[in-house]
C-alpha cells in the first residue's frame, strides 16, 4: 500500500506533523465536511483543524484551521491508540494484467525491413 494512501483514511484523527524547517503541527485531520477540503490528498497535502503550531524556537500558536503542503512534511508522529492494522487493509485487491497469449501480436511490431527511415532514393 503507498504512504499516501494510509494517510488518505486518517480523518478525524489528531496527529504531530514535523516540517522540514522543524516547524512540529499538532492538529486533527479534517473530515468530511463541506466547508473544508478533505484530510489528506493526493500530493500529500494536508488540512488540519484546531491546530497548535510551533515554529522552531518561538511560542506556540493557535489556529483554528492549518493546511500544509504535502512537500514540506518530513514526517508524521501518529496516535498510539490507533488501529494500524485496520488501516493497513486495502479495500481493492489489485487486478493483475493478463499475460499475452503466445502466437499473437501485440499491436503493430517493426516487423522485417520495410519501415525505417527514407530508403535509397527510388
Amino acid at each position: 500500500m503507498k504512504l499516501v494512501r494510509f494517510l488518505m483514511k486518517l480523518n478525524n484523527e489528531t496527529v504531530s506533523i514535523e516540517l522540514k524547517n522543524g516547524t512540529i503541527v499538532h492538529g486533527t485531520v479534517t473530515g468530511t465536511l463541506f466547508t473544508l477540503p478533505l484530510g489528506v490528498d493526493i500530493s500529500m497535502n494536508t488540512h488540519l483543524k484546531t491546530v497548535k503550531l510551533t515554529l522552531k524556537g518561538k511560542n506556540p500558536v493557535t489556529l483554528d484551521h492549518l493546511s500544509v503542503r504535502g512537500n514540506n512534511i518530513r514526517y508524521y508522529i501518529l496516535p498510539d491508540s490507533l488501529n494500524l492494522e485496520t488501516l493497513l487493509v486495502e479495500e481493492t485487491p489489485r487486478v493483475k494484467p493478463k499475460k499475452p497469449t503466445a502466437g499473437k501480436p501485440l499491436g503493430r511490431g517493426r516487423g522485417r525491413g520495410r519501415g525505417r527511415g527514407r530508403g535509397r532514393g527510388r
